[in-house]
């Protein structure tokens, strides 16, 4: 606990090199999973080839909850890429972290506001990106003053709100997960510098709790993954379809 992030500066910007490591790592796994899963495809599919095709069709319910496929189909790639992702960073820093001079370097990215917080920006600017394109300028700024023109203020607060839950949920529910895990992770480390005796107990005491919690981080990060991709749909669909 207390780890500190190397950083470094360039163009007058600080990179915090802990995030820049897990993004990149995080993206190379989604990129080797999507390529190994389609790299054959055939009638007659392997298992790499029904679990992308199971991705696509879950992402594919998740779109049809929200507006009809026919204009949700373009947003497809979106969500499966978001899904993946998402679910492959709140993953990272489950089994382990890996800290070198009290510098945290392995953890999960989306344990770090400023990850969350940019996909959540992101996905925001994509709905209203997406809007415009639909609708065009004019008509996608005229939703803004229905049902009626005082409620401006109340949409534009909603559109913060919005943003910062998307992020500050995601954020709040991996950080709490790997918190909890390296204090019972330090259960069993902390007692050695005692005696033996006291670290044997600790690592015994720390070992079932540390699996329970495993597991239930599993399906914790697994649900947010699920929670990030719905929520993005639901805020697309507002901007794209008309009955919104």
């Amino acid at each position: 606990m207390g780890h500190s992030s190397k950083t470094t500066e360039f163009l007058g910007l600080t990179f915090n090199l802990s995030n820049v490591l897990m993004i990149t790592i995080a993206s190379i796994i989604v990129l080797l999973i999507a390529v190994l899963t389609t790299r054959v495809l055939s009638i007659r599919p392997t298992k790499a080839q029904n679990f992308m095709e199971w991705i696509v069709d879950f992402v594919r319910n998740i779109i049809g909850s929200s507006m009809d496929m026919k204009t949700g189909a373009p947003f497809l790639a979106l969500g499966v890429t978001l899904l993946m992702y998402i679910f492959v960073s709140n993953m990272l820093g489950l089994p382990f972290s890996i800290t070198v001079d009290h510098n945290l370097w392995w953890k999960s990215p989306t344990a770090d506001p400023a990850i969350t917080m940019t996909l959540a920006i992101m996905v925001m600017g994509l709905t209203h990106y997406y809007g415009v394109k639909a609708k065009g300028v004019k008509e996608y700024t005229k939703d803004f003053f229905k049902p009626i023109p005082y409620l401006v203020p109340l949409k534009i607060i909603e559109e913060f709100a919005n943003t910062l839950t998307l992020g500050l949920r995601l954020y709040g529910n991996i950080f709490a997960g790997e918190i909890l895990l390296g204090l019972l992770a330090g259960l069993a480390t902390n007692f050695y510098t005692q005696n033996i005796a006291l670290g044997i107990v600790g690592t015994l005491g720390a070992i079932v709790p540390m699996i329970v919690w495993q597991a239930f981080s599993l399906f914790v990060g697994t649900i947010q993954a699920f929670i990030f991709t719905m929520l993005t749909m639901v805020y697309i669909s507002h901007k794209v379809s008309d009955e919104h």
